[in-house]
């Protein structure tokens, strides 16, 4: 009787199930599909060219935020340049581009001598901080002229 009773039971299978596996791969995979495109389209940048740079006054409502050759910030809210620390430029440009309903426009401007990166940092706070579109402030070339 012992031995019919073993036998009753069921071999135990060591394969394995990949159905779960294939699900949540092709969940992962239409998520990635989705949010890839969003994130590319999310952000412009317009960098204009030194050589013919427009030359137009400054309207009191830009905001621009310069970067030393130190790679300090220092941000213009029409007030004039002033020092702001990394800690706190998140939370101030988050809290000007909350209130702003007509664009949402930086204005950048940066010593020639500052890294790349140290650029990039404030592309991506102004980014999370609701910036649309950045612009960047350049400086005229002296024209050189042949006698």
């Amino acid at each position: 009787m012992a031995l019919s009773a073993a036998s009753s039971k069921a071999a135990v299978r060591a394969d394995i199930n990949v159905t779960p596996m294939i699900d949540v791969m092709l969940v992962l995979l239409i998520i990635f599909m989705i949010v890839t495109p969003a994130i590319m389209a999310g952000f412009t940048a317009t960098v204009p060219r030194a050589d013919n740079a427009e030359k137009r006054a400054e309207e009191p409502d830009e905001i621009r935020l310069g970067i030393d050759y130190k790679g300090q910030y220092f941000l213009d809210v029409g007030e004039g340049m002033r020092l702001i620390t990394d800690e706190n430029l998140p939370g101030r440009l988050g809290a000007l581009y909350a209130q702003r309903t007509k664009d949402k426009i930086l204005f950048l401007k940066v010593d020639q001598d500052v890294l790349m990166g140290r650029v990039q940092q404030a592309v991506e706070v102004a980014r999370r901080s609701g910036v649309r579109v950045i612009d960047a402030i350049a400086e005229q070339k002296p024209i050189r002229r042949e006698h």
